[in-house]
């Protein structure tokens, strides 16, 4: 489950990277590569992390080829149909690849021995650190600390959740895909009704 939770949080982040560098008019190799360090940042951080000897996206070729074959068709398919990219547009594939991969790296974390709280961190930097470097890579304040969306929070609340339902013997094949709906669904209700964290006030 965790496989295909992982592969499935690639496709829906490499989405919204792929919206992002549309948005940006980058060329071909430019949309290509901020799609695949969307897909692949995260998980590759946390990969070193947890001391996994082999990334994912090295085992799973299969991968790089759907995230370069996405990326050269999916602007040609915008453009031909003329359909304008908006920045909200980003929100809901990245808000579906933050319930896949929140669980999945908390999952991880966990399966090697990791407390709660280190799972939910792992859960936090798989879903944020690929975007951060996205943001940066197209000269934006990466969102992930400058929206005020409670973004990460639901990655990391959604780790303790986690943690907590399969404390009480729920199996992991409930436990994972139901936190990450949760996630999911929570994330799509934040979008809709634009819930946002306070600002810091001087």
């Amino acid at each position: 489950m965790l496989a295909v939770f992982e592969v499935l949080g690639v496709l829906a982040f490499a989405a919204a990277g792929i919206i992002e560098a549309a948005r940006k008019r980058l060329d071909v190799f430019g949309v290509v590569l901020i799609a695949a360090i969307t897909a692949f940042g995260g998980g590759t951080l946390r990969d070193v992390l947890l001391g996994n000897k082999t990334f994912f996206w090295v085992q799973h070729e299969e991968l790089v080829w759907a995230i370069i074959g996405i990326g050269v068709i999916t602007p040609l398919f915008f453009r031909a149909r003329h359909i304008e990219i908006t920045q909200r547009a980003i929100e809901w594939p990245d808000a579906i690849g933050l319930g896949l991969f929140a669980t999945s790296g908390a999952q991880m974390a966990l399966d090697k021995g990791f407390s709660p709280l280190m799972a939910a961190l792992m859960a936090v930097i798989t879903t944020v650190f690929g975007g951060i470097i996205r943001d940066v890579l197209v000269n934006e304040i990466p969102r992930a600390v400058n929206d005020h969306q409670p973004y990460a929070l639901f990655a990391f609340g959604g780790a303790w959740l986690m943690w907590g339902v399969e404390q009480l013997g729920v199996d992991q094949n409930v436990a994972i895909p139901a936190t990450a709906a949760a996630i999911i669904a929570v994330r799509f209700l934040a979008i809709v009704f634009k819930w946002k964290l306070p600002a810091w006030r001087l």
